[in-house]
């Protein structure tokens, strides 16, 4: 019998200290989820959109966006370069500048303007306009040619009113 009692209380023992073990290690992990939940609602929660304000008091100045004028140019009609049937594109162009003054100085260059987007569209072929990549090529080289006809006058942006392929 005294053997059974001693087995007895080493099976207690290990159950117990089994029992500690899984206690220690569910509570640490608790602890861990508790901590990242916790960080995670602090680095959420707590950014501020709003500006630091300055010295004075008042919140510090934003960005303010100047307006911006737009240019349009006449409606320009040009044959593509194809080897069989004649394909026309058609296109409306609208050029963003900062203010009117700038566009004292463009208007003067207006031939030159027309002349390098009529040689540079009459070589482009259908398949250079398709998609949002093609067009997207065509108005960085029209906006990089323009800006070539014009200087030291300078365009910010070339947008497109219609484009029609036909």
């Amino acid at each position: 019998m005294a053997d059974e009692t001693a087995g007895g209380e080493d099976g207690e023992d290990a159950g117990a200290g089994g029992g500690k073990k899984k206690l220690i290690l569910f509570g640490g992990i608790g602890l861990v989820a508790v901590l990242a939940i916790g960080g995670g609602a602090y680095f959420f929660l707590s950014g501020d959109s709003a500006p630091p304000p300055s010295a004075d008091g008042t919140p510090a100045a934003q960005e303010v966006q100047k307006p911006v004028v737009f240019y349009d140019l006449p409606e320009m009609t040009v044959n593509l370069a194809t080897d069989g049937r004649s394909t026309y594109l058609k296109v409306r162009i609208a050029l963003e500048v900062e203010d009117k003054a700038m566009i004292a100085q463009i208007e003067p260059y207006l031939p030159r303007i027309l002349d390098a987007f009529q040689i540079y569209l009459r070589e482009l072929r259908p398949a250079d306009l398709e998609g949002s990549a093609g067009l997207f090529r065509l108005k960085e080289e029209l906006l990089r040619r323009i800006n070539l006809s014009v200087y030291p006058a300078k365009v910010n942006g070339v947008l497109f009113k219609e484009i029609l392929v036909q």
